[in-house]
């Protein structure tokens, strides 16, 4: 996976809609006393405190591809180290593997799930979340304006099939698990403030339209695109926004023969 810029501040600016579904998906993962937990793709490590805090006595490990969001977790003091998960295996003892919104920018990852699974000890768990709405009106209107002459070709964005359906997850992560835990959950979630749907892009989907475009530029492209999130998304009496985030979770756990 390419390392591009992220803003971790701006990232952090919803941390409690960006922090729930990593809570639940913990909630499903068993581990009682792992040696080494790997959090991958741990942003700005904000969440990476919640598994030191569930296993205290483990080894955590906490990776990104991004130079800015490891020095934002270590800022907080979390030892983060670079690493692109395309080129991650689990070391020997890795028992618990937290990933959390990162495969949907990694293109190759359907082909990765079996391998780290394999490579994993008997016994691990290995626990994902992505996002699955790139087909929401939040995203096909981010694609629409870039195919359009004043942006085409401009930037390069991804399509609903970055993420698969639950169905091929399951069947991918089954091939090396005793159990497979795979669900999907719609958090409708009420956004406040100016553009609210905006803002919320701004920080992850818009990220690859910032790297590619001039500052002027990018402005100029959000600029456009805010009237058209407001008729998808359009605000209730009281100001506030109704944002629907569809995720797909998925849990496997190795068998312990």
């Amino acid at each position: 996976m390419t390392a591009t810029s992220w803003d971790p501040a701006l990232y952090l600016n919803f941390d409690d809609h960006r922090s729930r579904p990593f809570r639940d998906l913990l909630a499903r993962v068993g581990a009682s006393s792992p040696r080494r937990v790997v959090d991958l793709g741990c942003g700005p490590g904000h969440l990476t405190e919640l598994l030191a805090a569930r296993w205290p006595g483990a080894e955590v490990m906490a990776l990104d591809s991004s130079p800015d969001m490891v020095a934002a977790a270590r800022e907080r003091g979390v030892a983060a180290e670079l690493a692109d998960v395309v080129d991650w295996m689990p070391s020997p003892g890795t028992d618990v593997v937290v990933t959390n919104a990162v495969l949907q920018w990694v293109p190759s990852h359907p082909r990765l799930l079996p391998r780290w699974l394999e490579a994993l000890p008997a016994g691990a768990w290995f626990a994902m979340q992505v996002p699955g709405n790139l087909g929401a009106p939040s995203h096909a209107l981010i694609r629409e304006l870039a195919a359009e002459p004043r942006w085409r070709g401009s930037v390069e964005l991804r399509g609903e099939l970055a993420v698969r359906e639950p169905a091929e997850y399951t069947e991918l992560l089954a091939m090396h698990a005793a159990d497979v835990d795979v669900w999907e959950t719609t958090y409708l979630q009420r956004l406040t403030g100016e553009d609210p749907v905006l803002q919320w892009v701004s920080g992850t989907a818009l990220r690859p339209v910032r790297d590619a475009l001039a500052p002027a530029d990018y402005e100029a492209f959000r600029a456009e695109l805010a009237p058209r999130l407001r008729g998808a998304y359009p605000p209730n009496a009281d100001g506030s926004t109704w944002f629907p985030f569809r995720r797909i979770f998925a849990v496997a756990h190795k068998s312990q023969v």
